[in-house]
């Protein structure tokens, strides 16, 4: 985990540093050559580079270890400034762009001057992005091949969504990097400012689009997702051949931070068990449990009869009578 986080760390300051080198460069391109597709890439730079400080302050706060008033620690906050991120790049980025656009699109800016400027920001821009998403998408890969899944499958799953963001951003700057060489060379090449218009609304409707999958991947985490179904199988494995087990009621799991899991499980103990029996059984699952499974973090066990009405209600309510 130690090393994941030092990873993730890597990732987030070479994304820092790229976007920081780049919003500047940015900035001048735009003041020189009047584009609103430069303006706009200006903006999606800079609310880049604000959003990696978030990412960097969320994996710091969410590495806090456990205190009184926060038993079960702190890296739920991981997902709040992810989700900030995903806010950011919505108001800072694409409203911008969309207004950039649309002034455009209406007459109200002044004429491109000479996109040479632009040309050359753009590719330098360009080869400094492909760095930064370089290093994403190769911890992003190998993430997914330690978990045994797809990258797609991977991201929808994932409860470390620091890697996933900077490998949306980064792939959402290679992009508007396109629209924005688009529209300068068109508007070169027409004469007409509706490329370049048009340029800046595509790059707005990009960044949209990113903070929408963001906004989703860490709205479900911050709600509670069940942790991922293969460790929850695993758990009612080992539950379920444990021998003082006679039936394994429910299992409930909560992903509570980056490969931080919470068990809860309801268990039918065989009937001849004295209550120290059942005391040395749940101590000794508990332990089994975060052996097989080093993410699982709290394991909350409670003896309970299976034939209660009321406890077989709430579990064909969540889950369906196949459970």
């Amino acid at each position: 985990m130690a090393e994941e986080q030092q990873e993730s760390t890597l990732t987030v300051l070479l994304a820092f540093g790229a976007n920081l080198g780049i919003a500047i460069a940015k900035i001048v391109a735009a003041v020189v050559t009047g584009s609103a597709s430069m303006a706009a890439e200006a903006a999606h730079s800079i609310a880049d580079t604000f959003n990696e400080v978030l990412l960097i302050v969320g994996l710091r706060r969410s590495g806090r270890p456990a205190d009184r008033r926060h038993p079960l620690g702190y890296g739920k906050e991981r997902y709040i400034w992810t989700l900030l991120v995903a806010v950011a790049i919505f108001g800072m980025g694409a409203l911008f762009a969309f207004y950039q656009g649309v002034e455009t699109l209406l007459g109200h800016r002044g004429e491109e001057a000479d996109p040479l400027a632009g040309y050359i920001v753009l590719a330098v821009s360009f080869a400094l992005e492909a760095v930064s998403w370089q290093q994403a998408l190769r911890q992003v890969r190998r993430d997914a091949r330690e978990e045994g899944l797809s990258m797609l499958a991977y991201i929808r799953r994932t409860d470390e969504p620091t890697s996933i963001s900077v490998l949306l951003e980064d792939s959402a700057a290679l992009l508007g990097l396109i629209f924005a060489f688009a529209g300068l060379g068109l508007h070169q090449l027409t004469g007409s400012a509706v490329w370049d218009g048009l340029g800046s609304i595509m790059i707005g409707v990009l960044l949209t689009a990113v903070a929408l999958v963001l906004g989703r991947i860490n709205l479900n985490l911050l709600i509670g997702n069940q942790a991922d179904p293969r460790l929850v199988h695993g758990v009612r494995d080992l539950l379920g051949a444990a021998p003082e087990v006679e039936w394994v009621v429910d299992i409930v799991t909560m992903t509570v931070g980056a490969d931080r899991v919470l068990v809860c499980a309801r268990l039918d103990f065989r009937d001849a068990l004295t209550s120290g029996d059942v005391e040395r059984a749940c101590v000794r699952m508990s332990h089994e449990l975060r052996a097989a499974h080093e993410e699982i973090d709290e394991v909350f066990i409670e003896p309970v009869p299976r034939d209660d009405p009321e406890l077989r209600d709430r579990v064909i309510a969540r889950y369906g009578r196949r459970t």
